[in-house]
C-alpha cells in the first residue's frame, strides 16, 4: 500500500508499505477514503520540532473497515466511520469522564500513518464513529465535513465546551486557521451572541463570518486588546478560544478576557507562560487535547453535520491526490490553503 512519510523539514514522499494486519482483538483495519494535513503537522515539516525520518503520517480521516478484531462487535467490515484520532477506549476514568482525548489505554503512536491507503485503528469497538450509508451516499461537501470531525471540527468544539459558553455570551476566538474557523462554528451552536474573531486575513474573515463571527478584528498587539475593550464597553470577553499554540497568544488571551473569564486554549503550546495574569483577573485557564468521539457522537456534531446545521468542511480550501502530499504541506506552510485535502480514493 502506499502511505506518505517525512523525509526531513520541508519533504515528504509517498512509498510503499506492507498493508496493515490485525495486531489485536481491538483492532480494525481501515481503507481510507478522505485524510488531510494539519496545523500541528507543520510544526515537524518546518523543523520546529522533531520527527523521526521515515515515519508515516497524518491523524485525521475517513473510511470504509475493511477487517475488525474479535473484540469488536460495534463496527463491522463494509461499515463507514470516522476514525478519530484520540482512540478513545471508552472504559477508563478519563474516557467516562468525557475525555477520551486523554485515554489511558492508547499505545504509543497509534495516532500516525493517517495518510496512507490502510490503517490500523486501535481501540476500534469505542473509538470509531458510524457513519450510515457509504461514501457514494455523500456529496463531496458533506465528505469534506464528515472529515473534520476526526479532528479539527472537534478540537474547535473542545475550545467552546471547555470555555463553558452559555446563551448571549460574548466570545473572542485567536486563531483564523481551520481550528480557529470551527471555533467560530461551535461557539455559535452553544449559543454565543458576539462572536469577535481575531483574524488578519481577508479570505479567512470572509470564511469565519460565514460560519457566525458577528466582528472581525485585524489589528495587532496592543491595539487588539483596545479594540475589543472598546466594543466589551470595558468588559473583556465571556470566554476566549486560543486556537493558535503560541505562548504570546496566551498572553494576549489574557488581556482580552473580563474578570473570571475562562480561556480555553487548543493549540498546541511551544512553552508555558507565566500564570500571574490569570490568578489577578480571576481568569481559568482550561484545555487540551479534544474529545473527538464523544464530542461527535455524544455532543451532538455529527448530527449537526448530518443535518447541514453546519459545513465545517469549507476549511478545505485546496484538493489533492496522495501522490501530491508534498503539494499539500507546501500549500499550507505558504498559506495558499486553509487547510488542505487528501482524496485517498
Amino acid at each position: 500500500m502506499k502511505a506518505a512519510v517525512f523525509v526531513e523539514p520541508g519533504k515528504m514522499e509517498v512509498r510503499e508499505f506492507p498493508k496493515p494486519v490485525i495486531e489485536k482483538p481491538t483492532d480494525a483495519i481501515i481503507r481510507v477514503v478522505r485524510a488531510c494535513v494539519c496545523g500541528s503537522d507543520l510544526w515537524w515539516y518546518r523543523g520546529i520540532s522533531k520527527r523521526p525520518a521515515g515515519s508515516t503520517t497524518g491523524h485525521e480521516a475517513i473510511g470504509i473497515v475493511e477487517e475488525v478484531g474479535s473484540a469488536v462487535s460495534n463496527v463491522k467490515p463494509g461499515d463507514f466511520v470516522i476514525a478519530p484520532f484520540t482512540h478513545g477506549c471508552g472504559k477508563c476514568p478519563a474516557c467516562k469522564a468525557g475525555y477520551d482525548g486523554n485515554c489511558m489505554n492508547r499505545e504509543k503512536g497509534a495516532n500516525g500513518g493517517y495518510q496512507g491507503e490502510y490503517l490500523r485503528f486501535i481501540n476500534a469497538d469505542w473509538a470509531l464513529v458510524k457513519i450510515p450509508g457509504q461514501p457514494g451516499d455523500y456529496s463531496e461537501e458533506q465528505l469534506n465535513s464528515l472529515l473534520t470531525l476526526s479532528d479539527v471540527m472537534s478540537t474547535g468544539y473542545h475550545a467552546a465546551y471547555n470555555a463553558e459558553i452559555k446563551a448571549g455570551d460574548t466570545v473572542a476566538v485567536i486563531g483564523d486557521g481551520a481550528v480557529g474557523l470551527c471555533a467560530v462554528i461551535a461557539a455559535k451552536l452553544l449559543g454565543a451572541k458576539r462572536i469577535i474573531s481575531l483574524s488578519h486575513h481577508e479570505d479567512r474573515a470572509k470564511l469565519t463570518t460565514e460560519f457566525g463571527a458577528t466582528d472581525i478584528i485585524s489589528e495587532r498587539g496592543d491595539a487588539v486588546v483596545e479594540k475589543l475593550l472598546s466594543m466589551t464597553e470595558g468588559a473583556g470577553a465571556d470566554a476566549v478560544l486560543e486556537c493558535v499554540g503560541a505562548t504570546s497568544a496566551l498572553q494576549q488571551a489574557v488581556k482580552l478576557a473580563r474578570p473570571g473569564a475562562i480561556v480555553s486554549r487548543v493549540g498546541i503550546p511551544e512553552t508555558e507562560p507565566s500564570s500571574n495574569e490569570y490568578f489577578w483577573k480571576n481568569v481559568g485557564l482550561r484545555g487540551g487535547i479534544a474529545a473527538v468521539t464523544t464530542h461527535d457522537r455524544d455532543h451532538g456534531l455529527l448530527d449537526a453535520v448530518l443535518t447541514g446545521k453546519i459545513n465545517p468542511g469549507k476549511v478545505f480550501t485546496k484538493r489533492f491526490t496522495l501522490d501530491e502530499v508534498q503539494d499539500a504541506y507546501a500549500a499550507m506552510d505558504h498559506r495558499e490553503a486553509i487547510k488542505s485535502l487528501l482524496v485517498i480514493e
